[in-house]
């Protein structure tokens, strides 16, 4: 087979370029294959990083659907007693967290931002693994005394301090037509964090919210946070069951989890990228039609070559064997060039995309592979007629 295989490439650089037209189909195919594998999982893993690690130990629970009618389902009210309920019955709960929502107007001067303002307990932000542009968070006085205090985002501290150093100042906040006057502790730089939005919206201490905006709310989010994020999945399946068993409906309560929507999105890429990789592995299968053509002419080509051979003692095995192995070296001669090519096209694109580089390693296996049986396939046709030649009769027709 070396032999065979040496014998094979020194008749590829005596017919350059009938070896190169051989090539493309396959180095197209495999190339195809790897730019869209590589695309798809860098598209999974920048989805990935952008979270890093916060929101994935999360699970974000909501009023869920509910049912109208003789068959009504009862509301769940997240009060202190369903945090209690949590604890209690769902294990691996490090912390609950109470969230409320309000739409605001915040106001300083002539200038004003309508906002989506969050009403959090004292150490969420940093749970969340919010920073700091400048200032700093809420103290646990602030949430217990309910001061009035707000942290602002990013885009909301440009709009209202567009000459920076918002630390210290004083804003007015108006909620249904009522006036608070808040000091703003900090803003937060620009980032991704989980499941929270944090450019355009603010953040005040949910005993301020309690104690004056709204006396004695039930929250309308509550986030519980599980030991680690290995537990997020086991933690959302209990609730599930926690809402069924309170209300006979598991979808009393609408159960988000970061971990869950990233797995999710990791299959909807995959299956993509199967569907794509599949499309582009038909210019393979194109380009080994193409090998059988011209090793078909290459059989007829060299007849006398392969009489004298046979007339020396080769078996037809042997002469199968030789053209399957110089079938299968195109291919992979292809394959390699073809990986070569789209890790280098998958390396421009992403950095055109700004995206984190991601090569699919089991994609370029499974490529380099296909590729060789891609011709062993179609060199099996061409063997069988050169090993079926007779001696005599390709001798005497040269």
């Amino acid at each position: 087979m070396f032999e065979d295989l040496i014998f094979a490439l020194k008749n590829f650089k005596r017919s350059r370029t009938r070896t190169i037209l051989s090539l493309l189909g396959v180095i197209i195919g495999v190339a195809s294959v790897i730019v869209i594998t590589s695309l798809g999982k860098s598209a999974s893993e920048n989805v990935r990083k952008s979270f890093g690690s916060s929101g994935l130990d999360q699970v974000r629970l909501t009023q869920g659907y509910m049912r109208r009618g003789r068959n009504s389902t009862p509301p769940i009210t997240f009060n202190e007693s369903f945090r209690s309920e949590i604890y209690a019955e769902i294990p691996r709960v490090k912390k609950v967290w109470f969230v409320n929502s309000l739409s605001a107007v915040l106001t300083r001067g002539d200038l004003s931002q309508g906002v989506n303002i969050s009403a959090v307990e004292h150490g969420y932000l940093e749970m969340c693994g919010i920073t700091f542009d400048y200032g700093d968070f809420f103290s646990v006085s602030d949430d217990v005394l309910g001061a009035q205090v707000v942290v602002l985002g990013s885009e909301t501290a440009n709009a209202l301090f567009p000459d920076g150093d918002a630390a210290g100042e004083s804003l007015v906040l108006i909620s249904d037509n009522v006036r608070f006057g808040v000091v703003v502790a900090g803003v937060l730089a620009k980032q991704d964090a989980g499941m929270e939005s944090t450019e355009h919206g603010a953040y005040i201490p949910r005993g301020f919210y309690e104690k004056k905006i709204r006396p004695a709310p039930p929250a309308s989010a509550v986030v519980l946070q599980a030991e680690s994020l290995n537990y997020a999945d086991g933690i959302t399946n209990a609730v599930k069951r926690y809402a069924e068993k309170k209300t006979g409906d598991a979808f009393a309560i609408s159960v988000l989890s970061m971990q869950s929507i990233l797995e999710q999105y990791g299959k909807v890429m995959g299956t993509m990228s199967l569907l794509l990789s599949g499309v582009a592995a038909i210019s393979l299968l194109v380009g080994g039609i193409g090998i059988m053509n011209i090793m078909i002419v290459t059989v007829t080509e060299r007849k006398k070559e392969i009489g004298i051979r046979k007339a020396i003692g080769a078996s037809p095995g042997m002469i199968r064997m030789q053209f399957l192995v110089e079938s299968a070296a195109i291919t992979l001669c292809g394959g390699i060039i073809g990986i070569a090519l789209g890790i280098a096209l998958s390396a421009v694109v992403l950095q055109i995309l700004n995206w984190v580089f991601a090569v699919n390693v089991h994609a370029c296996a499974l490529a380099f592979i296909f590729s060789a049986l891609v011709g062993v396939f179609f060199g099996f046709n061409p063997a069988s007629r050169a090993a079926k030649l007779d001696p005599v009769k390709a001798l005497a027709e040269e």
